[in-house]
């Protein structure tokens, strides 16, 4: 890097760039949080390396799995000896962004522009979050892998029949009352209550037939991320999957390493790439659990294409008496966000009826948006 480009780099030109490579690497870094990191780098000052670091690690982490990510970009980036991000020689094959068309008028006689211009930039990662994971390579699917952290599960809340204490809502009479006893009936501050609520159960229902073989890696992946990061706030996740067979896998996928949790739960599935009877194996699941009470008042997801080989009016039967039961049922087909897709598969027909959400399931970036609508149903 020559000391003319280094001399009209602006601190918060570097700063930006830094928070770009971690928006690349999976951390995901929003404007505010972006802001945020510029205006607490300012506070403690440039020239303090080690407290523009502690900085960076308290704005820009969202969670304690951004902080180990955030370590390693930050070590290739910075230079630790001066500060400033290390000159990498252009890579043979490694892509080059082009810049926004200038608008008319705006550069010098030479074509040079010395103005800030905004460069559109495709990150690899953020290309991989929409691709299909149906058609990635291995290695993609190793990188994917690692990106399942990214998601950020919540379960769906309940409100419940007890009451608790809040700054507002409606006037706890008992409370005021007391307060007001104890200051020998002088008034008190007003008392306030509100409906208490908890997090309601999730299931999961995951075709692992042979038409959803190419998703069914990431479909567990998902399920797993489901169960810890909702377990982390009190919520419960159990899962199915789906075939010739109903399996529950829910213990497996317990453990907090995802890829023993994955081997867990292929040993325990013995109808990997079968048929698929999901009207026959969704009675079992109403029969033996659901009607019991895992799926009452719960939010039922189902993950399958639609391909039935049973009656699809069997489906639609146990469809019918799932929405019954449930607070709310969504059905993830993976080819529902593709150019073109229409529903006429026969088990899709035959459950469409009794489904609340219809969404699409194929990359990552519909599972984050599936995350979203389980957490506001």
């Amino acid at each position: 890097m020559s000391a003319t480009t280094e001399a009209v780099r602006l601190p918060d030109e570097i700063l930006l760039g830094f928070t770009r490579a971690l928006r690349a690497a999976g951390v995901p870094v929003t404007q505010d949080r972006a802001h945020g990191f510029l205006a607490a780098a300012a506070l403690v000052g440039l020239a303090d390396a080690a407290g523009t670091y502690v900085a960076g690690r308290a704005t820009l982490c969202a969670s304690p799995d951004d902080l180990a990510r955030y370590d390693q970009v930050y070590e290739a980036y910075f230079n630790a000896r001066d500060g400033l991000p290390r000159p990498r020689p252009m890579e043979e094959g490694v892509p080059t962004f082009a810049g926004l068309p200038l608008a008319e008028g705006e550069g010098d006689a030479d074509g040079h522009n010395d103005d800030p211009v905004v460069r559109a930039m495709a990150s690899d990662t953020e290309v991989l979050r929409h691709r299909d994971v149906a058609s990635l390579s291995a290695a993609e699917k190793a990188r994917l892998a690692g990106m399942f952290a990214t998601l950020r599960p919540r379960p769906p809340r309940r409100r419940t029949a007890r009451h608790q204490r809040w700054h507002r809502g409606t006037v706890d009479a008992s409370r005021t009352l007391r307060a007001s006893l104890q200051h020998m009936g002088e008034p008190a501050d007003i008392a306030w209550r509100r409906r208490g609520n908890k997090p309601r159960r999730v299931v999961l229902l995951v075709d692992v037939s042979g038409s959803m073989s190419g998703y069914a890696d990431a479909l567990l992946r998902l399920a797993h991320r489901l169960t810890q990061g909702s377990g982390a706030r009190g919520g419960v996740v159990e899962t199915f999957t789906v075939g010739t067979r109903l399996t529950h896998v829910t213990r497996a996928l317990r453990g907090k390493d995802a890829e023993r949790a994955l081997v867990a739960a292929g040993e325990t599935v013995p109808d990997w790439s079968g048929g698929t009877r999901l009207g026959e194996t969704l009675k079992i699941f109403l029969d033996r659990w659901g009607q019991r009470g895992m799926a009452r008042g719960a939010v039922v997801v189902v993950f399958s294409d639609g391909w039935e080989r049973g009656d699809p009016a069997a489906l639609a039967e146990q469809m019918a008496r799932l929405r019954r039961i449930a607070h709310r049922v969504v059905w993830v087909n993976p080819h529902r966000g593709k150019q073109g897709y229409e529903p006429v598969q026969q088990g899709v027909l035959a459950a469409l009826p009794h489904v609340d959400d219809f969404v699409a399931g194929h990359s990552l970036a519909t599972y984050a948006e599936l995350v979203e609508v389980v957490a506001r149903a």
